[in-house]
């Protein structure tokens, strides 16, 4: 079977509980817990032998040899005693429930899993059919699965860029369902012949996610499981809001996209507090401000949880460029103490969240010094008179082959200047009203032709913005 051959399988099988009324998502958490339970005994059989980590009686033997209502109250039971264990059995199985009501389709989709050898296939086989249903989960908008989705040429072209190496540690904080930890993988193992030790390293204590909802964790684990990453004692993935402690650990590379609402319920109070808005309220005291803005906060965590000399890659919405209040004062300090190097401006319809306008800003952290030490910030503006939708005109990886040539990473101090890529200096910066990074040049060329205006859902969100931005401002006051 080619790999073309057992994806369409796989889709073909996930259309039929579609039209059982189960959703992609709840199909997509069946198949991961039925694959892991195939791929424990097939690793369990020679040529492997591997000491199984599921009981028996648990196991997917015992799970092939019933049918009818046997075999659903057995798949339940299977499901509860094993999301009670630890490690990353109980994390795949933590709080998982059966979503097929016909156990007739439970054994056809069993049989399904069963015809095929999974760990005999290659693991980049693998990861695709797990990509590729991913993807379609995305799509399924009913799921609103589309938020954890970072369209994967944007995410190689940000790993092309950074560059990551072997027994470097990389951290996604909001790690939906691992999208940057596999690429940055992919990448080390493409570019660079590995000893033992390193592979060893790559595989068990590289990389760390965190994940607040439960589901999407659970895909996530499966997912870094697919392509050969963490093990039986070795969790990648932790289930908790990110925000809510400093972890401790610092990590070599962030990349991350942090969930697009800027709302929150949860407020973040530095040292210096302020008073309470009502809601839960995280006291971080390694914080530079308080406030209830998520992606601020996120920014925040991710210049504390990098080693000096980190390097940071994070997606960040239009917002985060030019609020006030509590946004300058971060954009001041990140000037003054990070090297903050690159802005890469998103265009419009790439992300399945409507209307969203976001950038990408790469940065490093630096030791303490008076000296700002961002010197210069290139901003490419890959978003002017581009036009970019999911279905016909999808965002390609070959679309962002200018900008990887113009950020140069062999040598970032020899770039030059394009029509959309261009250097401002700290001055030029620091002297914009409110620390303003939101900066254009390039003219728009839709605005002279009315039939090519901007989708209603892209004008509706960015007034939104601009009305919670001054919201915000006012509250601040």
């Amino acid at each position: 079977m080619t790999q073309s051959d057992i994806v369409q399988k796989v889709w073909n099988y996930c259309n039929v509980l579609r039209d059982d009324g189960v959703s992609y998502g709840d199909y997509l958490e069946q198949l991961t817990y039925l694959l892991f339970l195939k791929m424990a005994y097939e690793y369990s059989k020679p040529p492997y032998n591997r000491e199984s980590i599921i009981p028996k009686g648990l196991d997917w033997e015992s799970l092939k040899s019933k049918e009818g209502s046997e075999l659903e109250a057995h798949y339940i039971k299977i499901l509860q005693e094993l999301g009670r264990k630890s490690g990353l059995l109980g994390l795949i199985f933590r709080k998982a429930q059966n979503k097929i009501q016909d156990p007739a389709k439970l054994k056809r989709l069993i049989s399904l899993i069963d015809q095929e050898n999974w760990v005999g296939l290659d693991i980049d086989v693998k990861g695709e059919i797990y990509e590729g249903l991913l993807q379609k989960n995305a799509e399924d908008t009913k799921s609103g699965a589309g938020q954890y989705f970072t369209p994967r040429p944007l995410i190689k072209a940000i790993v092309e860029v950074m560059r990551p190496q072997p027994n470097m540690t990389i951290c996604d904080p909001a790690c939906g369902t691992g999208g940057f930890l596999i690429a940055a993988y992919e990448y080390i193992t493409k570019h660079y012949p590995l000893d033992k030790e390193q592979k060893e390293f790559l595989k068990n204590k590289a990389f760390k996610g965190w994940e607040i909802v439960d589901n999407t964790a659970r895909l996530c684990a499966m997912n870094l499981y697919l392509h050969g990453i963490g093990g039986e004692n070795s969790i990648p993935v932790i289930v908790q809001d990110a925000l809510a402690v400093d972890p401790g650990e610092r990590f070599d590379m962030v990349l991350t996209n942090p969930p697009f609402g800027k709302k929150s319920s949860i407020t973040i109070t530095n040292e210096e507090g302020k008073e309470d808005k009502g809601g839960l309220i995280y006291q971080r005291d390694d914080f530079w401000v308080t406030t209830s803005n998520k992606q601020l906060n996120f920014l925040q965590h991710v210049k504390t949880i990098l080693k000096i000399n980190g390097k940071a890659a994070v997606v960040i919405p239009d917002n985060v460029l030019f609020e006030g209040g509590a946004g300058e004062v971060i954009r001041r300090k990140l000037l003054h103490e990070f090297d903050v190097h690159t802005l890469l401006r998103l265009p419009t319809g790439i992300f399945y969240a409507q209307g969203v306008k976001a950038n990408v800003l790469f940065f490093d952290k630096k030791p303490a010094r008076e000296k700002p030490w961002t010197e210069k910030l290139w901003i490419y503006d890959f978003r002017t008179n581009k036009k970019f939708t999911l279905k016909k005109n999808p965002l390609r990886f070959e679309d962002l082959q200018d900008f990887i040539k113009c950020f140069n990473p062999e040598n970032r101090l020899e770039r030059k200047e394009t029509e959309r890529f261009k250097a401002f200096t700290y001055d030029e910066l620091i002297n914009r009203d409110k620390v303003n990074l939101d900066i254009t040049w390039l003219k728009d060329k839709s605005l002279d032709d009315i039939e090519n205006l901007p989708h209603p859902d892209e004008l509706l969100s960015e007034i939104l913005n601009e009305i919670e931005s001054i919201y915000e401002e006012f509250r601040d006051i």
